[in-house]
């Protein structure tokens, strides 16, 4: 499926990515959750070298969901406000998402599924308050710019459940070279 460009669609990708995601989890082993992510250096995005374990990967879709709520939460009650919080822009988010590293090295890997769990929930019963029309066509919150509601739901859960899904299968990759040398 392409990306979703329905309600239908935009929830019915985000229930699924988050089961997939879920389920890649519950299929780690031990040994794969104990390791610590060690990606090649040739890849060029940050999180490739920011994010050392599951942790981080459900704390860094925790992080997102909270933005995602309180970007529409302010905006629907006439406080104006961007999608990333201040001193941030779409150039320095990797800034943002390195504070929401840092900000979570103590928190422990069931404390991160329970708030991702809770967040996903939050950001579901969101998304599913406003109509097709609302989420999908432009214009019709001025705070949402030259893009449409439906497409933040999207790039913040099944575009990133995705994202996570991907960088997980490439850990479990990367410990089933370094443990069958």
């Amino acid at each position: 499926m392409g990306r979703p460009s329905t309600k239908t669609d935009l929830l019915s990708a985000a229930v699924a990515g988050y089961e997939e995601m879920n389920q890649f989890i519950a299929s780690m082993t031990e040994q794969e959750l104990a390791t610590p992510f060690a990606f090649d250096d040739t890849r060029k995005e940050a999180h490739w070298k920011r994010d050392k374990n599951l942790r981080d990967v459900l704390i860094h879709l925790y992080e997102w969901h909270q933005l995602t709520i309180h970007w529409i939460a302010a905006n629907l009650n006439g406080e104006e406000q961007p999608f990333l919080p201040k001193p941030y822009t779409w150039k320095t988010y990797g800034m943002m998402n390195e504070f929401f590293w840092k900000k979570h090295q103590n928190t422990t890997p069931e404390e991160a599924k329970g708030m991702l769990a809770d967040s996903h929930k939050q950001v579901m019963k969101l998304a599913e308050g406003f109509t097709n029309e609302e989420l999908f066509t432009k214009g019709v919150y001025k705070w949402v710019g030259g893009s449409t509601l439906g497409s933040y739901f999207v790039s913040n859960t099944s575009s990133h459940y995705n994202w996570a899904v991907k960088k997980l299968k490439a850990h479990r990759k990367n410990c089933k070279a370094a443990f069958h040398v």
